[in-house]
């Protein structure tokens, strides 16, 4: 190589390093020019912009400003450690996750996006918290919540995240999102009892037995034979006929009779009682369409149409048109059951 290509390589790199520089001066230049520009306004987002539940904007701001103690306004940039702010902030139960940073204009955006109860829970100790899409454990508000799931009986005072336990607080998880989107079972479960076994069983707001429900595994095929267990058997006579309807079976509804026979007035009074139950459904529709962070589970909806649009069969009468006099001591199962669930029963 020849001493004036040497010379060009030589320019050439120290043109590039004296670039590199003039660049880094620059950006620190810049940096500090920000960071000795001071805060001149704030602006809190819940939610996206979508109505809160809980948090408000005096909320957030008591948080930051340690209840008025210090100020937003009127501070350098640089001494804003807005990492421990956002963790500040997410000390509180209510708020899911918070996000800080300055614009162009020195404004300090505060976005933060709530937790959404799912599920109202009460233990065996007479405790009362709630449990958002997360089965994060939160306290109970001043204000009401609207109709959400209510679980009895939970067998600890704190949820539990980690170990064996923590599998009932999922399964409570599964069955709170799937009866929140559907606003027909919304409105028929009173209660979500939790048994020793932590299995599940359903109080339900039409007539006076109750429903075995086992596991939450599998709960949307449980609750769509429930579903036609009540079009095609109980809306005939009285859903105070039977004292327990069990779904634990897979493909099968069972249900043991309370006594005797009721009369026609009963059965068109249980139709009636669906159908009230129907517009009670779609008037919680607004208060449903509140929850956020929750995907539909089923896509199939309830209404009266859909519901009057199925044959009813009596209850001495199965699906084939065939009289049938089959009783025991313990109960009688559902001619109407699915056809294509005829292999033994398997407890879910």
């Amino acid at each position: 190589m020849s001493f004036r290509d040497n010379i060009k390589k030589i320019l050439f790199n120290t043109a590039w390093c004296c670039l590199g520089a003039v660049v880094l001066v620059l950006l620190v230049a810049a940096i500090n020019r920000k960071n000795s520009r001071t805060s001149k306004s704030w602006r809190v987002e819940i939610n996206d912009g979508k109505s809160p539940l809980f948090l408000d904007q005096h909320t957030i701001i008591a948080i930051l400003t340690n209840n008025g103690a210090d100020k937003l306004v009127g501070k350098t940039l640089a001494s804003f450690d807005l990492k421990k702010m956002e963790e500040l902030l997410e000390k509180n139960p209510w708020v899911k996750d918070a996000q800080l940073f300055f614009d162009n204009t020195e404004t300090l955006r505060i976005k933060v996006t709530e937790r959404v109860p799912v599920a109202r829970i009460l233990t065996i100790n007479g405790g009362s918290f709630y449990m958002d899409s997360s089965c994060v454990q939160l306290p109970t508000p001043d204000r009401s919540l609207g109709r959400l799931p209510l679980f009895t009986g939970f067998p600890y005072d704190k949820i539990k995240l980690q170990g064996q336990d923590s599998s009932l607080a999922q399964e409570m998880r599964t069955l709170s999102l799937f009866v929140l989107n559907n606003p027909f079972w919304l409105a028929d479960i009173e209660q979500i009892a939790i048994t020793p076994a932590k299995t599940f069983d359903i109080v339900p707001a039409m007539g006076n037995h109750l429903i075995l429900f086992g596991k939450a595994k599998d709960c949307q095929e449980k609750f769509h034979r429930l579903l036609l267990f009540y079009k095609k058997s109980a809306a005939m006579t009285s859903f105070d006929r039977y004292s327990r309807i069990d779904l634990r079976f897979a493909g099968q509804v069972i249900g043991t009779r309370r006594g005797s026979d009721l009369s026609r007035f009963d059965s068109l009074q249980a139709i009636k009682n669906i159908q009230q139950l129907i517009r009670s459904s779609q008037q919680l529709k607004a208060d449903t369409a509140r929850m956020q962070n929750i995907k539909p589970l089923e896509h199939n909806t309830i209404s009266e149409q859909s519901l009057t649009s199925y044959d009813m069969i009596s209850d001495d009468e199965d699906s084939t048109g065939e009289k049938t006099n089959q009783k025991d001591d313990g109960g009688e199962k559902l001619k109407g059951k699915i056809k294509s669930e005829k292999k033994s029963p398997k407890r879910n």
